[in-house]
């Protein structure tokens, strides 16, 4: 049985169709429910604009716990570019930074690490 022109273009298009649409919602549901949310206390190190195609913004903020101790790094991605002029401008101070985590976003266009930093303030 042969099936009419336009029922095939039908089933292409859904079979085209559906994937994009689920890869879509996936992502859209990856950015939205976070994981964990969380604040952590320190400096920022290093902050810069990455990507050939997607420009993200990604961060690492060194956190010293004890003095004399090695600090512990924490790398963190920012999506809103007014935190990130924020802080840019908070560059050598102690800073609290709130954060969420995001697991299982499909690509780094949307930040290289899991955690998205939402807010930030200076401690000092």
């Amino acid at each position: 049985m042969a099936l009419g022109k336009s029922r095939k273009i039908l089933i292409f298009c859904v079979v085209l169709l559906l994937p994009v649409l689920g890869f879509a919602l996936y992502t859209w549901v990856a950015l939205t429910w976070s994981f964990s949310k969380g604040e952590r206390a320190g400096y920022i190190t290093k902050f810069s604009s990455k990507g050939w195609v997607c420009k993200t913004w990604e961060g690492e903020l060194t956190m010293a716990l004890v003095p004399g101790t090695v600090p512990e790094k924490f790398l963190f991605s920012v999506r809103d570019d007014v935190l990130a002029q924020r802080i840019t401008r908070s560059m050598g101070k102690r800073v609290s930074l709130t954060y969420e985590q995001h697991k299982g976003v499909p690509t780094s266009c949307f930040g290289e690490t899991e955690y998205f930093a939402t807010d930030m303030k200076v401690t000092e």
